[in-house]
C-alpha cells in the first residue's frame, strides 16, 4: 500500500508535507498515512480527528502517524485515539532520522527549544501550478487569541542561501510562480525585503514571486521599494488584519492600529496602482460590541479590500482570549456571515473592475488560473498547466472572471 499524506491548514503545512514525503520515502516507509494537522481553530482540530477515524476505517493495516500543530500542542489527545500509532511534534516531523527510527507512541519535544530552521530541498508539489518556499518558522508575538506559537515555537529564519537554492531548484523544474511562506513571514531577518531582493538578483529567471500573510506593522522599507518598482513581485498583498476597531485590536494584542492599517492600504495603492489587497478578519472576538464590529465592517470598504478570509472567533484553551467575556455564538455566526457578504461584494467589485483588461494568468488544473492580482479566472480553451498566458478578461461570473487567450 502507498504512503499517503493528508494536510490541513496553511501553506507552511503544505510545504512541510512535501518534506515529510521526501523523508518518509527515503526511509522506505510504506503502507502508512501521515496526517499533518492544524490548530488555528477548534473546527480544524475536529476535522483532523474525524479524518483520522475515517482513514483508519479505510486503511486498517496502515501505520497512522499524526503530526502538525494540533499534535504538537496536545500530543496526549491524539496518542489516546485508538486509531493512532505514532504522534510526532513539529520539529521531529522535519527530521530524516525520525522516519528511519520510527516507533509507536509520542515523539514531541519542547518546540521552544528548536533554534534552527533548515528544511530539506523540495523538488515539487504534485498537482500545484505554483510552488511554496518556506522562509521562516515560529512566532515571537503573543496575540491573545492564538495558540500557534505553542505549536511552532520561537521565530527563526531559514538562511538566505538555502532559500535561494530552493528557489533555483523549483524554477529549474519549471515553476513560474513561487510563494514565500512561514508563520510570521514579515519577521524574516534581516528583513523580508532584503530576502526578496536577494532572490530577484540570484534567480533572474524567476517570473513571479508572491507573498503570504503580512503583519501590517512589519512591512520594511526594502519591501515597500520592491512593491513600488519590481514587476516580478506580484501586485497582491494579504494582510493579517484581524479587526478594524482599535479597542479590539488592543485586546487582541495586535501591533497595529486601525489608522495604521488604513495607511498601509493607502500606501500600497499609491506605490502600486491597481494592487489587490486581501485580509484575514475575525468575527465576534470577545467583548466585541456592535460598534466595534461596525468599525471592522467599515474597514473593508475604507481599505478597498479585494479578498477576505473570515474566521468566526473560536476560543483556544489556554489563551487569554478564552478567559475574556465571550460574544454569544449566534451573534458570532451572524457577524461572520455579514463579513463574508461584504467579502463577496468586495470581490465582485474587484473582478468587475478588471473585466476587459489583459492579464498574465498562471494556468492551473481544472481549467482555472489566477492573474498577477490573484483574480480567479475560468479558461475556455486548454492550456498547459503551470504556464503563464496573456489573456483577455471577460465578464465576471460569480467568484470568477471568464478569460480567453489574447
Amino acid at each position: 500500500m502507498p504512503l499517503d499524506i493528508v494536510t490541513f491548514g496553511c501553506r507552511l503545512n503544505a510545504f512541510e508535507s512535501e518534506a515529510i514525503r521526501r523523508h518518509a520515502e527515503a526511509a522506505g516507509l510504506d503502507d502508512a498515512v501521515v496526517v499533518n494537522t492544524c490548530a488555528v481553530t477548534a473546527e480544524a482540530e475536529r476535522q483532523a480527528r474525524q479524518t483520522i477515524r475515517r482513514l483508519r476505517r479505510e486503511r486498517p493495516t496502515a501505520r497512522l502517524i499524526v503530526t502538525g500543530c494540533a499534535a504538537q500542542i496536545d500530543p496526549a489527545t491524539f496518542a489516546a485515539m485508538q486509531e493512532v500509532d505514532t504522534v510526532l511534534g513539529n520539529d521531529e516531523k522535519m527530521r530524516a532520522e525520525t522516519y528511519r527510527n520510527l516507533g509507536d507512541g509520542v515523539a514531541a519535544g519542547d518546540i521552544f527549544a528548536a533554534r534552527e530552521t533548515a528544511p530539506p530541498p523540495v523538488e515539487g508539489f504534485d498537482g500545484r501550478a505554483r510552488a511554496i518556499v518556506q522562509v521562516q518558522q515560529g512566532c515571537d508575538h503573543r496575540c491573545t487569541f492564538c495558540v500557534i506559537p505553542y505549536g511552532r515555537g520561537a521565530s527563526r529564519s531559514v538562511p538566505a542561501a538555502d532559500i535561494v537554492a530552493q528557489a533555483r531548484l523549483l524554477v529549474a523544474r519549471g515553476y513560474n510562480e513561487l510563494v514565500l511562506t512561514g508563520v510570521d513571514v514579515a519577521s524574516y531577518r534581516p528583513s523580508l525585503g532584503a530576502l526578496c531582493r536577494a532572490l530577484f538578483d540570484a534567480v533572474p529567471d524567476l517570473p513571479r514571486l508572491r507573498l503570504t500573510s503580512l503583519d501590517p506593522a512589519a512591512i520594511d522599507d526594502d519591501l515597500w521599494a520592491l512593491i513600488a518598482g519590481e514587476p516580478r513581485l506580484m501586485p497582491h498583498l494579504h494582510l493579517s488584519l484581524q479587526a478594524g476597531d482599535d479597542l479590539i485590536l488592543k485586546r487582541m494584542k495586535r501591533r497595529h492600529s486601525r489608522a495604521q492599517a488604513l495607511a498601509v492600504a493607502a500606501r500600497a495603492r499609491d506605490l502600486r496602482p491597481g494592487i489587490a489587497l486581501g485580509a484575514d478578519l475575525i468575527a465576534g472576538f470577545p467583548t466585541e460590541s456592535d460598534a466595534a464590529f461596525a468599525n471592522t465592517l467599515a474597514a473593508v470598504e475604507e481599505m478597498g479590500l479585494d479578498y477576505l478570509h473570515v474566521f468566526p472567533f473560536s476560543p483556544r484553551p489556554g489563551t487569554p482570549a478564552a478567559r475574556m467575556p465571550q460574544v454569544k455564538g449566534d451573534i458570532v455566526r451572524a457577524r461572520a456571515a455579514r463579513l463574508r457578504e461584504a467579502g463577496a461584494a468586495a470581490l465582485a467589485r474587484s473582478l468587475a473592475s478588471r473585466a476587459g483588461s489583459l492579464a498574465q494568468v498562471l494556468i492551473e488544473r481544472g481549467g482555472v488560473g489566477h492573474t498577477e492580482h490573484y483574480a480567479p479566472v475560468r479558461i475556455a480553451s486548454p492550456q498547459t498547466v503551470g504556464s503563464i498566458v496573456t489573456m483577455r478578461l471577460a465578464e465576471a461570473r460569480g467568484a470568477h472572471l471568464d478569460a480567453v487567450p489574447a
